[in-house]
């Protein structure tokens, strides 16, 4: 049978990124406490393609992912990059991975254990010269509570959930909990799945005694990102739902540590 996506393009243009996106699929990560923790990731997966090809072939992104099964695994990121770009006979691959991570979290003060979600990413990169680049994502939801409303009111203040993106390139291992606890201890209090009255007293009370705004929220987490040595670069964003403006306050930091 012809194959089509092999046969020459005339038009002179090369494209930096074809393949296929949101392919739902079982992958495997490691959990601090339980060792392993099996979720489901939506996967795009791409390759270059030089100007002289008219395609690629999209069943094979496809043939990759099954070949891997439920051993799709951080530790095997290079790998896995490494054999699409050798299946498809590219300069370079790239490897996006969005997916729900659990830690089960106890209450503050009755202890009631409950089950929290985190959004988390990984983005994979390994160029012509197998060069793997790799950033690892935490989406954190937080609560953060104003200081000037505190300051100004004569009782109470307004708070709001918010939610930090952290994202971090490294050169050792860097656990998925460690950069959640890192944001859960920098905005106002954290969030818990289950709560009851004594922990809605304490949660209330605590925000209410540790007023942040989302500059200090980017601020606070840069101060900790920066004194780890295994961090080579970062990004933290923080935007918070307002609950008395029609707007959202959002604030950005990006910091690169390589020579």
């Amino acid at each position: 049978m012809i194959d089509v996506q092999s046969q020459q393009d005339i038009r002179n243009i090369a494209i930096n990124k074809v393949g296929i996106k949101n392919i739902r699929y079982p992958i495997s990560l490691l959990d601090k406490q339980n060792k392993k923790q099996h979720t489901v990731a939506d996967i795009n997966m791409y390759v270059s393609l030089p100007k002289e090809f008219k395609g690629t072939h999209m069943s094979r992104f496809v043939e990759i992912i099954n070949k891997y099964k439920r051993e799709v695994e951080l530790s095997k990121l290079g790998e896995i990059l490494l054999y699409i770009k050798n299946k498809l006979n590219a300069n370079d691959a790239h490897l996006e991975m969005v997916f729900p991570y659990f830690i089960e979290k106890c209450a503050p003060v009755s202890q009631a254990k409950g089950q929290m979600d985190y959004q988390c990413m990984v983005n994979g990169n390994l160029n012509e010269s197998n060069d793997l680049d790799y950033i690892l994502g935490v989406k954190v939801p937080i609560t953060t509570l104003c200081p000037c409303s505190k300051e100004i009111s004569n009782y109470g203040a307004h708070n709001q959930r918010s939610e930090v993106t952290v994202k971090v390139r490294m050169d050792r291992f860097v656990w998925l909990e460690e950069l959640i606890e890192l944001v859960e201890s920098s905005g106002s209090c954290e969030i818990f799945s289950i709560l009851k009255r004594e922990d809605e007293k304490y949660v209330t009370e605590q925000a209410y005694n540790n007023p942040v705004f989302v500059e200090d929220v980017v601020r606070d987490i840069t101060e900790k990102l920066s004194r780890d040595p295994r961090i080579l670069w970062f990004s933290v964003e923080s935007e918070n739902f307002e609950s008395i403006h029609n707007h959202n306050a959002y604030a950005f930091i990006e910091r690169d540590f390589r020579d």
